[in-house]
């Protein structure tokens, strides 16, 4: 398999790669995230006109792009910047259930989220759901005119600033059962609906998002009803893979980071990168990046086969892999630097605080692990 990009993807990243770089400073970034708002209108907007955002669509939804391995290549250049804007839930996470399982009406949100004019969110999480699928809690019930919704959903990334939310709910069945959830179209501002937002530890945004009485209409179902799972399974794979690949990056700036500071930080008149006790921790670092890539190249190429058994345990492997080495990146790499490498003003810090972020993101190691384990006895009957 040629895992080599194509000539479009290595323009992609170039272009991208050199915008973070010299417009997406961590001065920038820092005041981003201290904004209201969580994210830049304005930034957003420029990579809409950059076409990052239509990188990680397909070209039948009004993309150029989609595939495994556009994410891995958009994402690992958003973690090396840090950079805040919502990628992964309105793109990601809300544009792949709208293209996995949207009608034709639903489908032309598609073109304002590629422009950069709508945000949407998955609202999906709920208190106690343990990153299980299919623990879902809020109910849908059928009206003579359409539904009405009842629950709580948790920590919804840009939950409180999205126009759109997709949101799950229980249509029949038990709180566990895989078989009952389906999808809603819900507009921001439907009454009933309410959001409470807050700053991450890593420089985001979340939400909690409460539902009490929503009433939608009949074609605000998105896909067909009880078959959710199918969607949300397509959806959150993808948001894997862009986690994964985002980690890659940041940890690639760490690892650059270190290394430089070992080169010219002095102890008894020499760099301390002389030192072959810190050789050789900083050499087993590197031999664990580059099998956290392995990993991230393994995933992107799975994520776009027709077997659902290899693609799904390709994306826990790797996510298994970035939550235990990203974690590994961050403790080292602070510990690298001594002191200094905890504070504030130092950017290292805050790639350390969003590595350890996104192994809880969408399922940490140990969830991925059983569930790779789970799958692996799947396929094996």
């Amino acid at each position: 398999m040629n895992f080599e990009h194509t000539e479009d993807r290595r323009m992609l990243a170039d272009s991208l790669n050199r915008y973070v770089a010299e417009q997406y400073n961590f001065e920038t970034r820092m005041a981003i995230t201290q904004s209201p708002k969580g994210f830049s209108t304005q930034r957003w907007a420029q990579f809409a006109e950059l076409g990052v955002i239509g990188a990680l669509f397909d070209e039948a939804h009004g993309g150029y792009g989609g595939a495994g391995f556009d994410i891995a290549v958009v994402f690992e250049a958003l973690g090396r910047g840090l950079v805040v804007e919502p990628f992964l839930p309105s793109a990601i996470l809300a544009g792949s259930a709208l293209t996995h399982a949207g009608n034709e009406a639903q489908q032309a949100m598609l073109a304002d989220l590629i422009d950069g004019a709508v945000v949407a969110a998955l609202a999906h999480d709920e208190p106690e759901s343990h990153y299980e699928l299919s623990h879902v809690r809020t109910l849908a019930t059928r009206t003579g005119d359409g539904w009405v919704l009842n629950g709580h959903k948790a920590v919804v990334p840009v939950g409180d600033q999205a126009q759109v939310l997709i949101v799950s709910a229980r249509t029949s069945g038990r709180e566990a059962d895989e078989h009952g959830i389906s999808l809603f179209v819900v507009s921001a501002d439907t009454p009933g609906l309410s959001t409470r937002g807050y700053a991450t530890i890593d420089g985001g945004r979340a939400a909690e998002v409460v539902l009490q009485e929503v009433k939608l209409p009949v074609d605000a179902l998105l896909g067909e009803k009880d078959q959710g799972l199918s969607t949300l399974e397509h959806a959150i794979g993808r948001g894997l893979l862009a986690l994964c690949a985002e980690s890659l990056g940041a940890m690639e700036v760490a690892k650059h980071a270190t290394i430089e500071y070992l080169q010219t930080r002095k102890q008894f008149g020499v760099p301390i990168g002389s030192f072959q006790a810190l050789q050789h921790r900083m050499a087993d670092l590197l031999l664990e990046i580059e099998q956290a890539r392995s990993a991230v190249i393994n995933a992107a190429a799975a994520l776009d086969g027709t077997d659902r058994l290899a693609r799904e345990k390709a994306l826990s492997a790797a996510k298994y892999s970035i939550g235990r080495i990203g974690t590994l990146v961050a403790e080292e790499c602070i510990q690298l630097h001594g002191g200094i490498g905890m504070t504030w003003e130092l950017p290292l810090a805050h790639y350390a605080k969003r590595l350890v972020m996104i192994d809880h993101q969408l399922g940490d190691e140990d969830h991925h692990l059983a569930r790779f384990i789970e799958l692996g006895h799947q396929q094996a009957q």
